[in-house]
């Protein structure tokens, strides 16, 4: 099993100096919290895509780290996340037939949730999600603001990371070229289909200032 941890994201919701995977959590950056929790899910490769200025930095992280006989690579990310996760597949040796597809942003992410995708990989589906039901009522509008339909609260998912998927499957929803804004978005578009698992508050996305304050609490509190 192989993981892409996508980290060249410039972060400027967050309104740090630096992009959002090395910034400080805890005195700890957001990357190397988010690759401890991808190496206790013991994968045999980890590819790291961060921004090309930072590879170098990136590197020294991945060195200080224990890999448990891991192989792990760096390599640079494009403009746009599907620039950086093809970029992450590529790197990956044509060993690895599973791939998981995780944010370096979701820097707390549980190993339970990386062994409950893997699981539903390992039973058979092409992708697997991790999610978390929807608390808030939502409502689809128009251009104009006017509500157009209210869909069961019960049947909606809030969708996390890491997202698995049949390597093969998801190269091939790479190379179709659609937008979409995650991976099994993609995935869909092909007509597989992408089953959801249990996912995890803690696995949250530090996008803004309060979700770093938010990480930091849930950090601390950890046993």
């Amino acid at each position: 099993m192989g993981v892409v941890v996508v980290a060249a994201g410039s972060g400027t919701r967050l309104g740090a100096e630096r992009p959002k995977a090395f910034v400080e959590l805890a005195g700890v950056t957001i990357l190397e919290h988010a690759l401890r929790g991808v190496l206790a899910a013991r994968p045999g490769e980890v590819v790291v895509v961060v921004p090309r200025e930072l590879v170098d930095e990136a590197r020294s992280i991945v060195a200080g780290l224990d890999l448990s006989g891991a192989r792990a690579v760096v390599v640079p990310g494009g403009a746009k996340r599907s620039e950086s996760v093809s970029a992450g597949l590529a790197a990956l040796s044509d060993r690895v037939e599973r791939v998981l597809v995780h944010d370096a942003a979701r820097c707390l992410t549980p190993v339970a949730v990386f062994e409950r995708v893997l699981a539903a990989l390992a039973a058979g589906v092409a992708g697997a999600v991790p999610g978390v039901a929807v608390v808030d009522t939502v409502k689809v509008v128009d251009a104009g603001g006017l509500i157009v339909d209210t869909p069961l609260r019960e049947s909606l998912r809030a969708v996390q990371t890491p997202q698995g998927f049949v390597r093969s499957v998801l190269t091939a929803a790479h190379a179709a070229g659609a937008a979409a804004t995650d991976d099994a978005a993609l995935v869909e578009a092909l007509g597989h289909d992408v089953l959801v698992v249990e996912g995890d508050h803690r696995a949250l996305k530090v996008t803004t200032p309060d979700d770093l304050a938010r990480a930091e609490r849930l950090l601390t509190a950890s046993p």
